[in-house]
């Protein structure tokens, strides 16, 4: 019998997840190093809800922020 092993969420499938439509359309790169997040958003608590949002997917990974409030 063999286990099952669940894949982890991706951060781009999380923020796809989201409540807040802006946050869907954001783009996302990562790798085993870092993840960024791109795009633009018309609020700076809309950039921090995205950041806090992915924070607990990155585990030893560096977070790039290059979201812009665009307003």
């Amino acid at each position: 019998m063999s286990a099952t092993v669940a894949r982890p969420s991706s951060i781009a499938d999380i923020l796809g997840q989201s409540s807040q439509p802006l946050l869907r359309r954001l783009h996302v790169e990562e790798n085993e190093k870092e993840v960024v997040l791109e795009g633009k958003v018309p609020t700076y608590f809309l950039k921090q809800l995205a950041q806090e949002t992915v924070r607990p997917q990155l585990g030893a990974r560096r977070l790039l922020n290059r979201i812009v409030v665009d307003n």
